[in-house]
């Protein structure tokens, strides 16, 4: 960010999948953070001149050649650093101590021990206490640099926390940044607010604000389009981006065919009618489902998806005299799973429409003011810019739509029997007061037929699936235990009601080893 506050962190990303969550815990103390990869973290520490440092983990080695290491700014600078796994690791190599191979690897839950008084600790752990935390590394500290001590152990790990106060620097082989730690968000607070000394007073209303200053920075006197997907995401990025620069903003509504029951009405409503802000709604349904036409890959089907979004809004740009600039609404969550978010070496999951760049030949830059946030971060900002409730806290709902919850070939009629299905599910989530307890929920037409009988036939129709997750990130997710009868009265519903379907199955799949969407 361009405009950011005095009082923050930085932290130095190694490639983590999990580097984000370290920022989000430094924002739930209260406290600003950025990211940087650690190419380049000089010139990112230069810039931010923050009040304390954070080394990542990484699914590299330190003792590979060529593996990733701090600039040496972090350590000449006087401030205080904190290096989590790998983060620790460089720290010791850096700083004269040793690391090498373990003999075996710790992975999971694991107890340590406190050994003796940290600043870390403050109010938290006390001497001889045992903690829970979670492990997962190959590597492990030999021995320490000069200046630090030990003050907590794990069986796997003799240098599970050591520290230097005298010159504030603190290491942890485990991961004080996942939910599996359950003090660790505590941990990571006392290290913002006690050793680096931070007031804690950062909220998301300092967010919208420096947010609209890097906007208006970034765009000066341009002409921004912004691509609405329905969901809740591009909502708040244009309303956010609105309050930014006003009518430089065109948002652009493509309704592809493949959203859910009356929500095209919904979005047009809200933007028109509550916000008067410009808006174009491009009628696409035959562009996308012709050409979604015998395509069965999940990857085929999104960028396929990505690539017509981007036609679409190149065509909307010129025919509104040209822009600049489109915005988007990608998350950080999109991002993690399509490309590392700072260019380090974390591996793809899935590819997402919206991520990855626009085509060389389009003469646009992206505006993502959203990208460093998780999706109850984006709740939260938009209440800040005050979307209706009703609408900032509906589920999320992906940019390729309806094409990813229809495995195989996706055609009209396929969609129209989800669109039906999914509003039967949702309404019995709305009816039992479940909606806000459920992070998301729909349904899956799946590939396959099922002989059935109804009435005095033979039925050969089609097999639904019905998904529903509690998450507090989408980054993991557990399902929702619907009680028996819940799940019974829905398919009986849906049987009963839409033509096609013969039978109704849950998904039981966490996540991981599954993702939240089936592809």
């Amino acid at each position: 960010m361009s405009a950011h506050p005095s009082d923050s962190i930085l932290i130095v990303d190694f490639g983590s999948q999990v580097t984000q969550l370290i920022a989000r815990r430094v924002r739930e103390a209260g406290v600003y953070s950025e990211i940087s990869p650690f190419s380049m973290a000089e010139e990112a520490f230069e810039r931010l001149q923050p009040r304390g440092v954070i080394l990542s983990g990484s699914p590299a080695s330190v003792l590979d050649e060529d593996s990733p290491r701090a600039p040496d700014c972090v350590f000449e600078s006087g401030v205080p650093v904190l290096g989590i796994c790998y983060g620790q690791q460089t720290m010791m190599a850096q700083l004269g101590g040793a690391v090498q191979l373990g003999d075996s690897g710790e992975f999971g839950r694991a107890f340590i021990s406190i050994d003796d008084r940290c600043e870390l600790f403050d109010g938290l752990w006390t001497e001889s206490e045992t903690h829970q935390v979670w492990m997962s590394h190959g590597d492990k500290v030999t021995a320490l640099a000069e200046g630090f001590r030990v003050v907590a152990t794990s069986e796997g790990a003799p240098y599970a926390v050591i520290a230097d106060d005298t010159r504030r620097y603190y290491g942890m082989q485990f991961h004080p940044e996942v939910v599996h730690t359950p003090d660790g968000g505590r941990l990571i607070a006392n290290f913002a607010r006690h050793v680096c000394g931070l007031a804690g007073d950062w909220s998301m209303a300092e967010f919208r604000d420096a947010k609209i200053a890097e906007i208006r920075e970034q765009v000066g006197d341009g002409r921004v389009i912004c691509g609405l997907s329905g969901g809740v995401d591009s909502a708040v990025a244009a309303v956010l981006i609105h309050e930014a620069i006003g009518d430089q903003l065109t948002c652009v509504f493509v309704d592809h065919g493949l959203m859910r029951a009356g929500e095209a009405e919904q979005v047009v409503g809200l933007f028109r009618n509550s916000y008067n802000i410009p808006l174009v709604h491009v009628q696409a349904e035959t562009l996308f489902l012709n050409g979604l036409k015998g395509v069965t890959d999940p990857e085929a089907k999104r960028k396929f998806i990505g690539k017509t979004f981007i036609d679409v809004f190149e065509e909307e740009a010129k025919k509104i005299g040209g822009a600049e600039f489109l915005a988007q609404g990608t998350l950080y969550p999109d991002v993690i799973e399509s490309v590392s978010f700072t260019g380090g070496p974390s591996v793809t999951i899935k590819s997402h429409h919206n991520v990855g760049g626009l085509p060389e030949r389009m003469n646009m830059k992206l505006v993502e003011p959203l990208r460093e946030l998780f999706k109850d971060e984006v709740r939260a900002l938009g209440q800040e810019l005050g979307l209706p409730k009703a609408f900032v806290g509906r589920h999320p709902f992906p940019g390729p739509g309806l094409a990813i919850r229809i495995p195989g070939e996706v055609s009209k009629d396929r969609c129209d029997i989800l669109r039906k299905a999914d509003s039967i599910y949702l309404a019995e989530i709305r009816n039992a007061g479940l909606y806000d307890a459920i992070w998301q929920a729909f349904a899956v037409l799946l590939p396959v037929r099922t002989v059935g009988v109804m009435g005095d036939g033979r039925t050969y129709d089609h097999v639904l699936a019905l998904r529903a997750v509690t998450s507090t990130d989408g980054m993991t997710a557990e399902i929702y235990p619907f009680p028996s009868e819940f799940l019974a009265r829905v398919a009986t519903r849906i049987v009963n009601e839409v033509r096609g379907v013969n039978r109704v199955v849950y998904d039981y799949t966490s996540k991981p080893p599954g993702t939240i969407e089936w592809e």
